[in-house]
């Protein structure tokens, strides 16, 4: 699979199959994070992988009861060791650099026969408090991984390229 094939079949999945992702496999995606690049090449990602079902099924409720977050038989939590750097355009570069390591995440799941799902509501001092997370790092993202019950494709719903872009100016 190339990294085209991947990007059109990746799709948020939200129903699992009652497997285990192997070891290796988890350890291949947290090294496509690892490898992502990031402002000044700060590396402020960190990650916390989650596989007891307890605590799964605790984030799920921490994830606004989001039970398919606790179904999911790997979670992750994409975290930042913020410096608080902020580039000269203006904009904060953790937030910016979990998010850039997460989609290497979610295109390498694509590639092993995994599933992902990007989930921002959650409740981050929840979180912090059933993983042991210090009050210094920020949770950024969710990322429940597993094997999908639905493996087919869907239809993505995307505006035109014409609708998205301008060339040279506004």
């Amino acid at each position: 699979m190339d990294v085209f094939e991947a990007i059109r079949t990746r799709k948020s999945v939200r129903s699992f199959k009652d497997r285990p992702v192997e070891r290796e496999k988890i350890e291949k995606l947290l090294e496509a994070a690892r490898l992502a690049p990031s402002a000044s090449n700060r590396q402020e990602w960190r990650f916390v992988v989650v596989t007891d079902p307890e605590k799964r099924k605790a984030l799920a409720v921490a994830a606004r009861n989001q039970a398919f977050v606790g179904q999911a038989p790997v979670v992750l939590a994409c975290c930042a060791e913020p410096d608080n750097h902020v580039m000269s355009c203006g904009q904060l570069c953790y937030p910016i650099d979990v998010a850039i390591a997460i989609d290497h995440i979610t295109l390498a799941a694509v590639e092993l026969g995994l599933g992902t799902c990007w989930i921002g509501a959650f409740d981050e001092k929840e979180v912090k408090k059933l993983l042991g997370i210090p009050d210094a790092i920020r949770v950024v993202q969710l990322l429940p991984i597993g094997y999908p019950a639905d493996p087919s494709p869907v239809a993505k719903k995307r505006l035109q390229l014409d609708k998205i872009v301008r060339w040279e100016r506004w």
